[in-house]
């Protein structure tokens, strides 16, 4: 009998491994929106407005298959700075690829991290651990690394927005995990309901809609690399640290790349990675490795306090 406990207890799953799992399976799915933003069946969409017109339908569809998965909902005024955060997140990130590069505006929202690890420990009073800090000091290295290539000739304002989005980013993980008692996927679906919401007039505005297999490119994009990976990443959370979840969110712009390029590569239109690219996330990657080596890395998390 007590070796059966004991191998039992060796099978055992601990809330903490499953909550990383979860926001390791989003960070992977949300790493696939190269594959889908890239895709060369949307090229006949004029540029300057083709970024809003994939968030809508992105989010849209996010809505739809999130609606059959509400389970509770749960009304509370706290839902009122969520939505609010992750409208501005939508809106300051699209802004910065406006005005600058789609790759300079993904990293400028992963400098996150950093923010999520001053809010949530004057908020929340989760004390990074010594490895946390390692992690940071490197993805930090390595972001910085990778923005003083892409900074060079960069617009200003797209910079000032591109930041912005990190800040609001930042605000989603910790009012996620803030809300960690409320239906995950409720929360998600509020948050991509009121994104479709507000992204509409550009739809009529433009005037221009799916035709033909842009709907399964579409359909896949909102279900597939940001509705069911936002609803694993708010169920992970609620089970770990708001700075830890942001580490491991790291995963997602570092398989972009990748992603981007065993789907397109043969495109007459593919640009490889950067030689500065690859060197920051190795950096990233190695204190993503640090961080999960050691006995540190099982430690329990402290409750977060709602109220």
């Amino acid at each position: 009998m007590p070796e059966a406990d004991s191998s039992a207890n060796a099978n055992y799953l601990s809330p903490l491994w499953r909550g990383r799992l979860l926001i390791i399976a989003a960070a992977l799915m949300w790493s696939t929106s190269g594959f889908f933003a890239k895709a060369p069946i949307f090229d006949q969409w004029p540029e300057e407005s083709r970024g809003l017109l994939l968030a809508f339908w992105r989010a849209f569809f996010a809505a739809l298959i999130l609606m059959l998965m509400v389970r509770k909902i749960q009304w509370t005024w706290k839902l009122i700075p969520m939505v609010t955060t992750f409208a501005l997140m939508n809106w300051t990130y699209l802004t910065g690829m406006v005005y600058c590069e789609s790759t300079l505006a993904i990293w400028l929202q992963y400098t996150a991290p950093a923010w999520v690890f001053l809010i949530s420990w004057f908020w929340f009073g989760e004390r990074p651990v010594k490895r946390d800090w390692v992690l940071l000091v490197f993805a930090s290295v390595g972001v910085v690394i990778i923005l003083r290539a892409e900074l060079f000739g960069a617009s200003l304002v797209g910079v000032r927005y591109g930041l912005a989005s990190g800040v609001f980013f930042a605000g989603v993980v910790v009012m996620l995990r803030w809300l960690k008692d409320y239906d995950a996927a409720w929360l998600v679906f509020l948050n991509h309901a009121v994104t479709a919401l507000v992204l509409t007039p550009v739809l009529i505005q433009t005037d221009i809609y799916p035709t033909g297999s842009q709907w399964v490119y579409l359909a896949g994009f909102g279900m597939l690399q940001i509705g069911i990976p936002y609803l694993l990443f708010a169920r992970g959370v609620s089970a770990v640290s708001s700075h830890e979840a942001s580490g491991l969110t790291l995963l997602e712009p570092l398989l972009v790349p990748v992603w981007v390029f065993v789907a397109w590569h043969q495109s007459p239109e593919y640009t490889p990675p950067a030689l500065t690219t690859i060197l920051g996330g190795g950096l990233i990657l190695a204190g993503l490795l640090f961080r999960y080596l050691g006995k540190t890395a099982g430690r329990k998390i402290k409750p977060v306090k709602a109220d």
